[in-house]
């Protein structure tokens, strides 16, 4: 049986959408039925069927939810019941938590818990979604509790498919996922790698400035199909960012499939496929 760092590849961007503990929380469904518009896709998979598929395509992933309890209201999928999948399956998967950064002290508390107790290997983060600017001490207690393991920091960053298409954009801030707000937290985190998540439109030369300046920030390709690729972030993953850049999908909104048919196709050099399908995620996972 291959281990996770045999595997083809690791997509370090898949989400978990159902929750096997608790049922949905149908308590803001504008967003729901403007998400399903949006990405012309109403696909739930479980986490285990996540697993599954991953596991028959000889993928490895992260995976990871989000909460947004505070600015949204609704409530999360656990992280414990993703952690638990993953310590079950780490031939194939690592989990990623997500706190909401409004929890100050006590989301710390959780951090700590998470790593410490059931082997969470990082945490997301959607300043859109979450209602926060990424640079806003708000968020400093539990960045910090991260940060004292070196642990990864992935933000979603550019535009959001989430609360698109609802009235006054159901109140989310595009502003707050400017990568821009993430070279503050760079600087205070030199340690911990920070993964700016997607082609950051409309903020791509903002993202790839950012992760020129910052040697501990990583940019992951997901969310996209790779033939809609700004041409300059080709162009930098080629070249001068090769070694921080990050094949990642955004599952079950893209399938590993259809993004790495759509990759050979979009001018990346043969030589950087390796790194970007694994080699950079290797590293930036102390695997």
């Amino acid at each position: 049986m291959n281990s996770f760092k045999d595997r083809k590849a690791i997509d370090v961007h898949v989400h978990a959408e159902v929750s096997c503990t608790q049922p949905h929380d149908d308590y803001r469904p504008e967003f729901d039925e403007a998400f399903v518009r949006y990405f012309k896709s109403d696909h739930r998979p479980t986490i285990q069927e996540t697993i599954d598929y991953y596991r028959t395509i000889d993928l490895a992933f992260i995976m990871f939810t989000v909460d947004s309890e505070f600015e949204v209201g609704k409530k999360r999928i656990p992280n414990i019941e993703i952690a638990e999948a993953a310590l079950k399956n780490e031939d194939v998967m690592i989990a990623f938590g997500s706190i909401d950064p409004h929890k100050g002290k006590m989301g710390a508390r959780e951090v700590k818990d998470l790593i410490v107790n059931y082997g969470v290997k990082g945490f997301k983060f959607h300043p859109t979604v979450q209602g926060f600017r990424p640079s806003d001490p708000i968020a400093f207690a539990v960045y910090d509790a991260i940060a004292e393991y070196k642990l990864p920091m992935l933000f979603h960053s550019g535009h959001s498919g989430f609360g698109s298409g609802v009235k006054g954009g159901g109140g989310l801030r595009l502003e707050y996922s400017n990568p821009m707000h993430l070279d503050d937290v760079a600087i205070r985190y030199p340690e911990s790698p920070i993964i700016l998540a997607h082609p950051s439109w409309p903020w791509q030369d903002e993202a790839l400035s950012v992760a020129m300046h910052k040697p501990n920030v990583y940019i992951d390709l997901s969310g996209w199909s790779p033939k809609y690729f700004p041409k300059q972030l080709i162009q930098y993953a080629n070249t001068l960012l090769k070694d921080r850049i990050l094949f990642g999908t955004d599952f079950p909104l893209i399938t590993p499939e259809r993004w790495m048919k759509d990759y050979e196709e979009a001018g990346f050099k043969p030589e950087v496929k390796e790194l970007i399908f694994k080699t950079n995620a290797i590293k930036m996972l102390k695997i």
